[in-house]
């Protein structure tokens, strides 16, 4: 297992634009006549990139400092952020836990005020993940309203580019940088929240989530969405046939990591085509459902992880780890915008309070979360 290190934030430091807003960008997004390598020894003569990806040439437009290139977890399929490769980045609040991944180098480098944002990818959780390992905010906007050209891997119905902050204005700031049409907006009212209940959740971040709605006092109510479960596994079978498809031929190269080939190999004998056609029969039904839970209501909330995040020197196997995932997974298979909110647990370790929004409706879940913020007490948000 490699040692976090500070030097591990990022794999390639930059000095890149203008003088604006600092940003660190997740090593599978192109910059022009740089390698991208994503955090794996397979793809260690890769050839520089032709041109930017879109969202890099949104950042300099908007006069933004590239300041590196940020580290992963190993071809971005894993959750730990754990990378025997390039290293393992330090998580900078809490240095004994994971960063999270697969974005963990986006997450630490805001979490340690080296970026004011960073972009990062989000296929079944890889932005909210680390962003609650690191005790900071991350959006998975909703699927398709940023554009993934010049994004490894080239084609997914999963994955999302979005950015990480410390706070949910620097978020709304991020997301009209990368999107024009974005406007950010201010709550007028109380947020009507509907809570969905999840099993298997750990007594100290359930208990985080009761005490921040309650210091909060936002409008809330129970809410259901069928299928959760059904979601998760339904995310697991398509990105296995999608990362089967975009890195799979990679499995032959030496220098991929043993843990990354094995969870490869072993996905792509899941990702039947029946397999595959009854996960997107989950997709269809899961989507509605999130819809009709939506109706009426803000935005829906629910533990970002369903406990604390493992200590580093205990992290294991990437396949062993895929259950922290298993609160965000299904908000990938569905395609709608979800973030983040950092909180603490009584004992001071990290957890968060995913809110999830209607399609298309970033700027109000950011209203939603600025609002809760504003509204919690110091000792709740680290």
């Amino acid at each position: 297992m490699t040692t976090a290190s500070a030097d591990a934030i990022l794999v390639m430091p930059l000095a890149i634009g203008g003088d604006g807003l600092r940003v660190a960008v997740k090593d599978t997004i192109d910059i022009a006549g740089l390698p991208t390598r994503a955090g794996t020894a397979a793809l260690a003569d890769a050839p520089p990139a032709a041109a930017n990806a879109d969202v890099i040439d949104a950042v300099l437009a908007a006069g933004c400092r590239i300041i590196g290139k940020a580290n992963l977890h190993e071809l971005a399929f894993g959750v730990t952020g754990v990378n025997p490769v390039t290293g393992t980045p330090l998580n900078p609040r809490f240095p004994d836990r994971v960063p999270g991944g697969s974005s963990s180098g986006s997450a630490a480098s805001v979490a340690a005020g080296m970026a004011d944002f960073a972009l990062g990818t989000d296929t079944g959780g890889s932005i909210r993940t680390p962003a609650c390992c690191c005790g900071i905010y991350g959006l998975k906007p909703t699927w398709g309203r940023i554009s993934r050209k010049g994004v490894m891997p080239p084609v997914s119905s999963l994955d999302c580019v979005g950015p990480f902050a410390a706070t949910p204005g620097m978020l709304a700031t991020a997301m009209a940088i990368l999107d024009p049409t974005f406007k950010a907006e201010t709550l007028d009212h109380t947020p009507r929240l509907g809570r969905l209940t999840v099993d298997g959740v750990a007594p100290a971040v359930s208990d985080a989530i009761d005490r921040a709605l309650a210091a909060a006092r936002p409008d809330v109510q129970a809410a259901s969405v069928a299928g959760l479960d059904d979601a998760y596994e339904a995310g697991l079978v398509i990105i296995n046939s999608e990362n089967s498809a975009a890195i799979g031929p990679l499995t032959e190269n030496p220098g991929m990591g043993a843990d990354i080939r094995a969870r490869l190999l072993a996905g792509s004998k899941t990702a039947t085509p029946e397999a595959v056609a009854a996960a997107e029969a989950v997709r269809a039904r899961v989507t509605a459902d999130v819809d009709a839970a939506l109706d009426g209501l803000d935005a829906l909330v629910l533990p970002t992880m369903p406990d604390v995040p493992p200590k580093l020197s205990e992290a294991g196997e990437a396949r062993a780890a895929v259950g922290i995932t298993r609160t965000v997974r299904a908000f990938n298979l569905t395609g709608h915008p979800a973030l983040t909110l950092p909180l603490l647990t009584a004992d001071g370790l990290p957890a968060g309070l995913q809110i999830v929004g209607r399609k298309g409706d970033e700027a109000r879940l950011i209203a939603v979360a600025a609002w809760l913020a504003a509204a919690l007490p110091a000792g709740l948000q680290p």
